[in-house]
C-alpha cells in the first residue's frame, strides 16, 4: 500500500501577490471557493533520451482528478522551503531524486467544475533525472515520457485532460526558456 503524503488539514502558506507570507490556512480551506493565494512548485523532469516526465493525477485527486500534468506539483508545508518540499515531493510521488533549478515564478488562479480552485504563487523547477520511477498511486495514477515535440502537439490539441497550470507553464517555458531545457 502506497503511503499517504497529502493530507487535507496540512497547513499552506498564504502569500499576497509579492510573494510575502500572510499567515497559513488547510490545504481543504486554500482550495474552496476561488481559493486564497499560496505558495505551490511545479517540477518538470527530463532524462538523459531528452523527454520530460509526466503524470496523470490520480482519480481520487479533488481538483482535477485523471488529468495529466507536469512531473510533479504540490505546496510547500508552513515552516518549510519550495525548493525543499519540491525535493520531497519528487521522492514521495515519484520514487526518484533529482538536481533542480528554479526556472520562473507565476500567479495564476483557475477553478474546477463548482468544487474548488488553485490560486497559486508557483515556483517552477526544471531537473533531469535517470531514475527508475516509482509513483505513489495515492497521487498519480499513470505516467509516461514525451518528448518536447510530443508535448507541443498534445498542448496544440486542445485537449481538455490537461491541468491548466500545466498548459501555462509549458507554454512559458516553451517561449520563454526554451535553453533551460539545453542548459540542464
Amino acid at each position: 500500500m502506497d503511503k499517504k503524503v497529502s493530507f487535507n488539514d496540512e497547513l499552506l502558506i498564504l502569500v499576497d501577490s509579492d510573494g510575502s507570507e500572510v499567515g497559513a490556512m488547510s490545504k481543504e480551506e486554500c482550495h474552496q471557493g476561488e481559493g486564497r493565494l499560496h505558495r505551490a512548485f511545479s517540477v518538470f523532469l527530463l532524462n538523459s533520451s531528452e523527454q520530460i516526465l509526466l503524470t496523470q493525477r490520480s482519480s481520487e485527486k479533488l481538483l482535477w482528478p485523471g488529468y495529466w500534468s507536469n512531473s510533479c506539483c504540490s505546496h510547500p508545508r508552513k515552516g518549510e522551503s519550495d525548493f525543499a518540499a519540491a525535493i520531497r515531493r519528487v521522492d514521495e510521488e515519484l520514487g526518484m531524486s533529482a538536481e533542480l533549478q528554479e526556472i520562473y515564478e507565476f500567479e495564476y488562479q483557475a477553478s474546477y467544475l463548482d468544487i474548488g480552485s488553485e490560486h497559486e504563487l508557483c515556483k517552477v523547477y526544471l531537473g533531469r533525472s535517470d531514475s527508475d520511477v516509482s509513483v505513489n498511486k495515492n497521487e498519480i495514477s499513470d505516467f509516461k515520457w514525451m518528448s518536447i515535440d510530443e508535448i507541443d502537439d498534445l498542448m496544440s490539441s486542445e485537449s481538455d485532460v490537461i491541468t491548466p497550470w500545466f498548459r501555462m507553464e509549458w507554454n512559458c517555458l516553451r517561449q520563454n526558456y526554451a535553453d533551460g531545457f539545453k542548459k540542464l
